[in-house]
């Protein structure tokens, strides 16, 4: 195309790194507050992460955080672009030659909350400094985050975080229940309680969640109506017919813990284990985003959901515990005909076990 004719709005997942980075100059998209610059949404996703992590340039983090941000992860909140900063220099202490790579940008439009990214990212690295989990160990190591942002006006003004953190401990050399274990002991030492601190959540996810949506819509029409489908009746629903009706039967699944399945007798056998860990859970849908993919052949579904309940059979999880759980979780799907054919499920594994070895 010349500089001059129309562009298309950014797909992230099908974008050359050249071009995401240096885009054709011209808005594709309005966007109100926002810097001139920027061509389009997704466009100022992908950019403000190049310049604050692969460029260092953190400060900058003040130019597109709100000053009170808070950041919900499911090992806690961070408040505040500061936290978001000290974070950040943190991390690239530890691992120097993090990248945020940008596997896709899933959007939408929230009218006057401003719009939503759902960012799924992949960060290659190596530990070549003191990390949270203790000294350098010269490993290198990939791990998969999705970050969910809320913006208005260039800045981010809320964010969800969702990283396979169990992986990160895993590929380190570190056992991710022994990790759970010293951060509940110090959590009883601090009287800080990880339990306490979801109890509200837990709560409203129990009292609204998805029961059952029995109505299996195309996500080409109706993605969060297929979205709360998968959900609220496929998953540890244990039918193979109903599975296999939602997924392709060479869908690729990405799961914490570095779990890597293929097919969808994979992906149920998962969530059976899941589900028997946690019989009375429920799921509520929390925000729901979709993007064309390759100009219409399929659909990109990102949806943020809470799973609430009580870690009561055996399963995931080990013996049962009896402890109440919660689970903020991200998944990106991609739809062609109907059909998953590519899953990416995130959610901090440490962050439930320490859940369940906590003090009651």
């Amino acid at each position: 195309m010349t500089p001059n004719a129309p562009q298309p709005i950014t797909e992230v997942a099908t974008t050359s790194e050249a071009e995401l980075l240096d885009p054709v100059p011209g808005r594709r998209m309005d966007l109100p507050g926002f810097d001139p610059e920027f061509v389009d949404f997704p466009d100022f996703i992908v950019r403000i992460t190049d310049r604050i992590w692969h460029q260092r340039r953190v400060e900058m983090c003040r130019d597109y955080y709100t000053q009170d941000c808070p950041i919900h992860t499911l090992a806690g909140d961070v408040i505040g672009v500061e936290a978001v900063i000290a974070n950040t220099h943190a991390t690239l202490e530890a691992f120097p030659d993090r990248r945020l790579e940008p596997d896709n940008v899933v959007w939408s439009d929230d009218g006057s909350d401003g719009f939503y990214s759902s960012h799924l990212i992949t960060s290659p690295m190596t530990n070549l400094g003191p990390s949270e989990f203790g000294p350098a160990t010269g490993k290198k190591l990939r791990v998969i985050t999705i970050a969910d942002c809320a913006c208005r006006e260039n800045r981010i003004y809320e964010e969800w975080l969702a990283r396979d953190y169990a992986g990160m401990a895993l590929q380190l050399g570190y056992e991710p229940r022994s990790v759970a274990i010293a951060q509940a002991q110090a959590d009883a030492a601090s009287g800080f309680s990880l339990i306490a601190h979801h109890a509200q959540h837990h709560r409203s996810v129990s009292d609204q969640g998805i029961r059952t949506n029995d109505l299996p819509m195309r996500p080409e029409d109706h993605p969060r109506a297929f979205a709360e489908h998968v959900l609220g009746s496929i998953w540890g629903s244990g039918d193979p017919e109903a599975y296999a009706k939602a997924y392709d039967f060479r869908v690729r699944a990405t799961y914490p813990s570095l779990r890597d399945l293929y097919g969808f007798k994979d992906v149920m056998s998962l969530h059976s284990e899941l589900f028997s860990a946690i019989p009375d859970a429920v799921i509520a849908l929390e925000h729901c985003a979709h993007v064309p993919y390759l100009g219409g052949v399929g659909r990109d579904v990102a949806a943020r959901w809470a799973l609430a309940g009580t870690h009561l059979g055996d399963g995931l999880y080990g013996q049962p515990t009896g402890q109440k759980v919660l689970i903020m979780g991200i998944t990106h799907w991609r739809v062609i005909k109907g059909r998953i054919v590519q899953e990416v499920t995130i959610w901090d594994d440490i962050a439930v076990h320490r859940q369940l070895v906590s003090e009651r």
